[in-house]
């Protein structure tokens, strides 16, 4: 049996919160009583009413002496907030987000900044926080949109089939997953594969707008329908959008993007690998060109 010396102090503030919402308001009775006996004369017997008058009149004498005497009442505790809870509205939470991001001098301590924040709820359900992968010196930097299953179990971006099938988009153009930066616009995977609210893509916004900064990329590629639309806005399709080159942003920092199809959608409907193919080979042109 556990006593209640080897509880922490939250832990017996749970415990205490849990008795007093199943209606216990008095640790011990005055004197000790007999349960079982009670329920025994609570059951209807022949003579019962004569019986229970002469208790009742017994009852109120011995009751009496007591009267004056009250039960000591435990104090209903507050509630233990719920792990990972996030206690901020979302715009105190951007505002976290950017006094956090700006507050990092360098990828390392920016990686560190998204690992320790808590002013998100896409936290509270993931098992990773997915931060940049790759090389960062390299100038080429690769984002898509929000960790899926397999990159939350794995706990690195572009994982499973997904990440299989960009290896092999990357190598058709010379590159590989070591010689480019990989990254999300989201660090941690939505229930469900959903795609985020906005609230939860403007508090996501000053990190990866920072990690653009820090790593300085002189070519980006950003895959997927949410990415490109979280940079350029509206409400256009990637098939409206891809093959485009535009500038986007983070801090002091602007780079050409080009938007092009996430593998998912390509395994999904692989007629559209012609269009990737295509980007691809216009993104390894503006690299060779530079």
């Amino acid at each position: 049996m556990i006593s209640a010396q080897d509880l922490s102090a939250a832990e017996l503030a749970a415990l205490l919160h849990f008795h007093a919402d199943a209606g216990v308001e008095f640790l011990l009775e005055e004197e000790p009583v007999d349960r079982f006996a009670e329920f025994a004369a609570s059951r209807p017997q022949p003579g019962a009413a004569t019986t229970r008058a002469a208790a009742a009149t017994d009852d109120a004498a011995t009751a009496a002496p007591a009267a004056g005497r009250q039960r000591p009442v435990i104090a209903k505790p507050p509630a233990p907030p719920p792990a990972n809870a996030v206690a901020m509205p979302d715009e105190h939470a951007v505002t976290e987000a950017r006094f956090a991001a700006e507050s990092a001098g360098t990828l390392e301590e920016l990686q560190a900044a998204v690992a320790a924040f808590g002013g998100c709820n896409l936290k509270t359900s993931a098992r990773s926080t997915i931060f940049g992968s790759g090389d960062p010196q390299s100038g080429i930097m690769v984002i898509g949109p929000m960790p899926n299953g397999d990159d939350d179990r794995e706990g690195a971006v572009f994982a499973g089939r997904q990440g299989q099938l960009l290896d092999r988009m990357l190598g058709s153009i010379g590159l590989t997953r070591q010689t480019v930066y990989l990254s999300t616009v989201i660090p941690w995977r939505p229930p469900g594969d959903r795609s985020p609210s906005g609230p939860e893509a403007s508090i996501c916004r000053p990190f990866i707008e920072r990690q653009i900064e820090l790593a300085a990329p002189r070519h980006v590629l950003l895959l997927g329908n949410f990415t490109a639309r979280f940079f350029f806005g509206g409400s256009e399709t990637i098939h409206a959008l891809r093959g485009k080159w535009r500038e986007i942003g983070g801090g002091g920092h602007s780079a050409p993007a080009l938007p092009s199809l996430h593998p998912h959608e390509l395994l999904t409907a692989p007629g559209s690998k012609a269009l990737a193919w295509r980007d691809l080979q216009a993104f390894r042109a503006r690299i060779d060109a530079a």
